[in-house]
């Protein structure tokens, strides 16, 4: 069984844990590590033959283009992240459709490929912004991955449908979700699809909840970003206690258990985990 790796194409200090003290408008001061990051994650992908999926923010695409098209070149797909690394449910319906229309143009122009699947920022479709599935089924994307199936203080719809389905919008339309993997037995649910979680949980565990995923005859995705698996990157000092424990918790450990997890489950691209699933 083939499962979706996908990346969140992102540089260190656009996350959400840092918005707080990084102004978007400073982030050109800022030295960028998205470049080398990715190559280093693109170089491991092709040493266990994987391809996957590359959700890619405006912001870096705009600076980065000749990455997007490597990134393509190499056999991988991409995807949209928005433009500006912003919570959708902090967002006018107007702001999120123009920055989701110009990042889809963009990216497309850049790979000379459609793009068909989106994740926004900090999975923030939440029961807050599901306008935010008419808009994405409007502007030609034909899946979404931003719904995370479980409580968090950022994210997360905690009874939303745990496995790739068709969903119906708020206006009617049928878009394709790819929700974030988690564990589920009873009313315990556990977040081992990557991220944070696979640096915070022992490899035993991710281990154990992925594997049990896949014997309930489901595909799971993997998620991570280039920033994980540098552990030399340059700190942000003024972040609150949460937001460092959070970003910096355990990177020099991302790298040999992500060979690990390359070794021990098979992967493919999330458009082709969907298309496999007759969802496309």
């Amino acid at each position: 069984m083939k499962n979706a790796f996908t990346i969140d194409v992102e540089d260190y200090y656009q996350v959400e844990a840092f918005a707080g003290v990084v102004n978007k408008g400073a982030w050109g001061e800022y030295e960028s590590r998205v470049v080398e990051n990715t190559h280093r994650l693109l170089d491991l992908l092709d040493t266990y033959s994987v391809k996957g999926t590359f959700f890619i923010l405006g912001y870096v695409a705009q600076h980065e283009r000749a990455l997007v098209r490597e990134i393509a070149d190499r056999g991988h797909e991409i995807a949209s992240h928005g433009m500006s690394h912003t919570l959708v449910y902090t967002q006018t319906p107007e702001v999120f459709r123009d920055e989701t229309r110009r990042s889809k143009a963009l990216l497309e122009e850049i790979c000379q490929r459609p793009v068909i699947g989106y994740r926004a920022a900090t999975y923030s479709i939440t029961r807050k912004s599901l306008w935010a599935l008419d808009i994405l089924h409007e502007e030609g994307f034909q899946y979404d991955s931003s719904i995370f199936p479980m409580r968090h203080d950022r994210y997360g719809i905690p009874d939303a449908q745990p496995y790739p389905n068709r969903l119906r919008t708020p206006a009617g339309y049928t878009l394709v979700e790819f929700p974030i993997s988690i564990f589920r037995s009873g009313a315990v649910k556990l977040p081992v699809a990557g991220g944070g979680y696979f640096r915070l949980f022992p490899y035993p565990v991710t281990r154990w909840g992925l594997s049990r995923i896949n014997r309930s005859g489901h595909e799971f995705v993997f998620y991570l970003h280039p920033w994980e698996v540098d552990p030399e990157q340059p700190r942000i000092q003024n972040a609150g206690a949460m937001s460092r424990f959070r970003h910096y918790l355990n990177l020099s450990q991302t790298r040999p258990r992500l060979e690990r997890l390359l070794s021990d489950f098979s992967f493919t691209t999330m458009e082709d985990v969907l298309r496999t699933q007759a969802l496309l």
